[in-house]
């Protein structure tokens, strides 16, 4: 029981190491308030036996159960209730039970289980609270609060009751921070990256990071306390019902507290459930609706803050929070900093820099032009054959600060402010009457509205786990030439003889009438293909380490498919360079070894500023390398996003702390 109290609350409980009867012994001490002396004497009981000599439950753990069969089984409140009647009844006298459901309940309240839940508009345009908490419509878009029932219902009992057509569960994030400093010993954790932590310049934790020191520069009397917490959010959908067939997009919120150790930072029991919203349908663009009561309470916590115990020194204090970066996914990358990453523009690095052509023939943009990322000497600058017919002579883009992001958000509206949502409203009804400069911003982000935000260095990373997935993916699919998903088919040969580059690899019309492919360098015969799943097939790694890759084999296909992303990880790392060594070109491998020695430097636990240095200039020739074999269509922004991986790493730090694995995990 007491390790599921740990997992529950982030805390870190033994034996010998309770701060209960310190607390006890001291009433008239500073920090004995009744909060937290409630909060110890649970933790007294979650050890105390349901009955004298009983070995399998506490007290605690046996209500914790009982509260759990009662959200599985659908049990009501006075059926439970009765049921506690029931047992208090039967079981010998010294047994510690409470007698109603409204008792057993307040352990999670004490507990600091506790969430507020709010109805929210069907099409996720405002959230019924506050103000808004008496109305039976949305304000915006007049769609009803509540589920709308046939007439020819026959179930009475549902109609009388109204049900909300949309929810959003709210977890307090405050008392979640306080209860990180109720054990002396995660207390003294939370100093790790202060008191403890070397600092010889390596980048092993985002205390090393560049964005963290920046960000104590600028906020010297929030950096004075070495306790107040800096914060990840994270946030992504998923299908809580395991099946495929069921469209259904569930949204948590998560906050990762990066005081800790790095061994423990990312791990579930210190995550920190913030926000749940509810499905069928993702908010899109309007998480910043679901989001506005967790800004307020950060910006409470900047403020203010909140008045805390520390076990490990035994005395109160006013804690702090504050707000770092993101992590997510590129699409809902979108959905949190307010950049589309689609169309044109999809590059939120390059911004309107991004260099982008349209392919008529695949209908879809190309991002290629990385010969802006190397030296203004660099040879392949004036080489115009290997590229795309012409020289190159821009610099590269230059990175916006969040001042200059701000004046470009001039006149940009918001998406979760109700005057805001109006005249968005009011625009939709006037399609066709727009016009001017074209603009990738489609909102005025809600993390603006925290004070400090527009100077973080950092404020949504790039995520390298679903990057080097789709970019493993994509040469898979492409050197084994997968119908229906290898980027060089007939219309990549057209696009390209339409831009009139590589005449050798231009569609051959044969007498039949059909069109002839000439073989690339990249192409393989089916000898090669033979070769190179064979390695994948015959490959045995050590428990753990990775799945069973071979599975994903299939040597009569001559094909590979249902990689997951870790899988992809260890691929593109490990066994892509041995594999295609005997089965392929050798300037098409030598390019290929570049990439996954530079996902395997980028994704080092340990990395100095000048190995990421040395990685930032060698991807852009890795890139250009790789312009000069594959088509246009093989880049997508995909493959262009690494261009930036390694200047976010100098800048944030190692990218282990600022990746989905932990999440989606």
């Amino acid at each position: 029981m007491v390790g599921m109290i740990q997992e529950a609350t982030g805390i870190l409980m033994s034996n010998d190491n309770m701060e209960f009867n310190h607390l006890m012994e001291n009433e008239g001490h500073e920090g004995s308030n009744q909060e937290i002396k409630d909060f110890f004497r649970l933790l007294e009981d979650a050890e105390r036996p349901l009955y004298p000599n009983c070995m399998k439950f506490t007290s605690l753990s046996f209500i914790v159960r009982l509260l759990h069969l009662k959200v599985l089984s659908g049990w009501t409140d006075k059926s439970f209730t009765l049921l506690l009647e029931l047992l208090n009844d039967a079981f010998p006298e010294g047994v510690c039970l409470p007698n109603s459901y409204y008792q057993a309940n307040k352990i999670t309240t004490d507990l600091g289980f506790t969430y507020e839940t709010w109805d929210a508009c069907p099409n996720n345009c405002m959230l019924f609270r506050g103000k808004d908490e008496g109305h039976d419509k949305c304000q915006i878009c007049q769609s009803s609060r509540y589920k709308q029932f046939t007439e020819d219902s026959n179930d009475d009992t549902t109609k009388n009751n109204q049900i909300a057509a949309k929810q959003v569960r709210y977890f307090p994030l405050k008392p979640r921070l306080q209860k990180f400093f109720m054990s002396s010993k995660t207390a003294e954790l939370m100093r790790w990256h202060e008191k403890e932590r070397i600092k010889d310049g390596v980048q092993r934790h985002p205390a090393d990071s560049i964005a963290w020191r920046t960000f104590d520069e600028r906020n010297p009397s929030f950096a004075a306390d070495c306790r107040n917490i800096r914060l990840g959010l994270a946030a992504d959908g998923f299908n809580p019902f395991r099946s495929m067939s069921i469209a259904h997009s569930t949204w948590p919120v998560v906050l990762i507290p990066y005081n800790l150790p790095p061994w423990m930072s990312m791990k579930q029991p210190f995550f920190i459930l913030s926000v749940l919203i509810d499905g069928p349908k993702g908010p899109g663009n309007k998480i910043d609706v679901y989001l506005q009561p967790l800004i307020e309470e950060l910006n409470e916590l900047w403020e203010r803050g909140v008045l805390t115990y520390d076990a490990s020194k035994k005395e109160m204090f006013q804690l702090h929070a504050a707000l770092l970066w993101t992590i997510s996914d590129f699409p809902a990358y979108a959905n949190l900093s307010g950049w589309s990453t689609k169309g044109e523009l999809a590059c939120p690095s390059c911004y309107n820099q991004t260099e982008s052509t349209w392919l008529s023939h695949g209908r879809k943009f190309c991002y290629r032009g990385h010969r802006r990322f190397l030296s203004n000497t660099h040879r392949f600058r004036r080489d115009r054959i290997s590229f795309n017919g012409q020289g190159e002579y821009r610099r590269k883009p230059v990175k916006l600060s969040g001042c200059n992001i701000l004046n470009q958000l001039n006149g940009v509206l918001t998406e979760y402010k109700k005057n805001d949502l109006i005249k968005r409203k009011i625009e939709e009804n006037q399609k066709g009457t727009s016009g001017g400069k074209k603009s990738g911003w489609k909102k005025r982000s809600i993390f603006f509205d925290l004070p400090y935000w527009e100077h973080n260095l950092i404020r949504h990373n790039l995520d390298v786990m679903h990057i080097e997935k789709n970019v493993c993916d994509n040469i898979l699919w492409t050197i084994l030439g997968v119908t229906g998903k290898s980027k060089d088919n007939l219309n990549s040969r057209y696009d390209m003889q339409e831009m009139g580059i590589r005449k050798a690899l231009h569609p051959q019309q044969r007498v039949s009438g059909k069109a002839y492919l000439p073989p690339a360098c990249f192409t393989m015969s089916k000898d090669d293909k033979d070769i190179f799943l064979k390695v994948l097939k015959n490959v045995r790694v050590p428990d753990g380490y990775a799945s069973n890759i071979s599975r994903c084999v299939h040597l009569k296909e001559r094909s590979i498919w249902g990689l997951k992303s870790h899988d992809n990880h260890i691929l593109m790392q490990q066994l892509l360079p041995v594999a295609v060594r005997k089965a392929l070109a050798k300037d098409v491998v030598e390019a290929l070894i570049e990439l996954t020695n530079f996902f395997r430097q980028l994704c080092s636990k340990v990395n100095k500023m000048a190995d990421l240095e040395y990685i930032q200039g060698r991807i852009a020739l890795t890139l250009c390398q790789l312009e000069k074999i594959f088509p246009p269509s093989f880049f997508d922004i995909m493959e262009h996003l690494p261009i930036h991986l390694a200047e976010e790493a100098l800048i944030a730090g190692a990218v282990q702390f600022r990746w989905m694995y932990p999440i989606e995990r």
